[in-house]
């Protein structure tokens, strides 16, 4: 029997994905384990594996296809012994299926005198005064200005879903809403360019996920900001010992790699800030994995170093190295970035002197960390000069006290003046 291979969830919040790549063509022989192709989440781009064995006897979704939903039929796989060419046909007459579905809405949809009564038709879809539907349909019904309490529900419990909110026409939209509001929606659709010449290039799933969750981090999360100077002087001596002893391993230490070692040490001695607020429950972590901003050409992602507390430096440095690189590649898997108790991020080494870094939900804090540069600083109750780095704490005020952040830095703080800690 012919097995239909589906669009995966390859995260957690992955409603649509982009089909990037096909790694196989039809006809080709693949084993459990083989790579099938290359899948745009709103997280990463990430290899889908094969999970049967057969022949590839149809590709039903065409690569650089966007907004494939999960469960999707985009391929299809004939057993071994079975008739390709028969089976390719049986996936042909099934395929229509899910477009025929996704048409539904759109079908009923069209008159609208039947559409602005519905609301009592989708019964199941309201539980008291709030209305189901997914993460995904709520977005596009805001950007398209639609009243989702117009609109059938044709998921699960008659749950709503991009379907039913693409099939809902403006027209409907309008008559059930004030003029007022389908006006104000329209401009924020598209932005004047003022004459002014310009290229566009459309928004991949990572930059839109991004784009959403920073939105909602600024508007949802109280920041309080805290900034201490840090001098360097003796972890950059450290480094340079520690970096002669393990140079037969081919093993380099970063000033980064040092200082998520720093903060994961600090939060097990504060674990007050190594917390997250989780609606009516304060969340408090026994050991610190720190996510780390990596730049991507797709995007920033935060791979995690688990349990940095209790790592060695080398141990850090090395596993840092493979992620930022499987980061830039787009290979990273959910459990390489999925999680993480706080966030360190770096652009020192752009120059930067001091910034302070949004707080990536839900975790409440985040370290930002600028470059270390030669400043009259007083050292031993003199004044010299000395290597000083600028580092501001963003902490999530609904968890995290003033008093605790600033404990937090302070400890950091002392960790990186007098670095043999680290080493304990």
């Amino acid at each position: 029997m012919p097995i239909s291979i589906q669009m995966p969830a390859l995260s957690p919040t992955m409603e649509e994905g982009t089909l990037s790549k096909w790694l196989v063509k039809e006809g080709d022989t693949v084993s459990a384990g083989d790579i099938m192709a290359e899948i745009e989440t709103d997280k990463a781009t990430m290899e889908f594996e094969a999970v049967d064995e057969g022949v590839i006897a149809k590709i039903s979704v065409a690569e650089g296809t966007e907004g494939v939903a999960v469960g999707t039929v985009i391929a299809t796989l004939a057993e071994e012994g079975e008739d390709v060419a028969q089976a390719a046909a049986s996936s042909g007459s099934a395929a229509p299926a899910p477009t025929a579905k996704a048409e539904v809405p759109a079908a009923e949809s069209t008159p609208t005198p039947t559409q602005a009564p519905s609301p009592s038709p989708a019964a199941p879809a309201p539980i008291g005064d709030r209305i189901v539907a997914s993460p995904l349909a709520k977005r596009i019904a805001e950007d398209r200005g639609i009243d989702l309490g117009s609109v059938t529900g044709s998921g699960p419990n008659g749950r709503i879903v991009k379907a039913d909110v693409e099939g809902s026409k403006p027209a409907a939209v309008s008559a059930a809403a004030p003029v007022e509001t389908t006006a104000t929606a329209a401009p924020a659709t598209k932005t004047p360019d003022f004459g002014i010449p310009f290229e566009s290039e459309k928004l991949n799933n990572i930059r839109k996920t991004i784009a959403r969750r920073l939105t909602e981090a600024k508007q949802t999360i109280p920041h309080i900001y805290l900034t201490v100077d840090v001098q360097l002087d003796k972890l950059l001596k450290l480094r340079s010992e520690l970096n002669a002893a393990l140079e037969p391993q081919g093993i380099k230490l970063s000033v980064n790699d040092l200082l998520i070692k720093a903060l994961a040490k600090a939060l097990v001695q504060v674990p007050k800030c190594n917390v997250s607020f989780a609606g009516d429950e304060l969340r408090k972590y026994s050991r610190a994995d720190i996510s780390v901003a990596v730049a991507a050409p797709s995007g920033l992602i935060t791979p995690i170093i688990v349990d940095a507390g209790n790592k060695a430096m080398s141990a850090i440095s090395t596993e840092m190295k493979e992620l930022a690189g499987k980061a830039r590649d787009g290979k990273l898997q959910p459990h390489e970035y999925q999680g993480g108790t706080a966030s360190l991020s770096n652009l020192g080494m752009f120059g930067i002197k001091q910034f302070d870094a949004v707080i990536n939900p839900p975790q409440a804090m985040i370290m930002a960390v600028g470059a270390g540069e030669k400043r009259p600083h007083v050292v031993d109750g003199a004044l010299d000069v000395a290597t000083v780095m600028s580092a501001t704490g963003s902490f999530d005020h609904r968890a995290i006290d003033g008093a605790d952040g600033a404990e937090l830095m302070k400890v950091f703080k002392e960790l990186v003046e007098a670095p043999l800690g680290l080493v304990a």
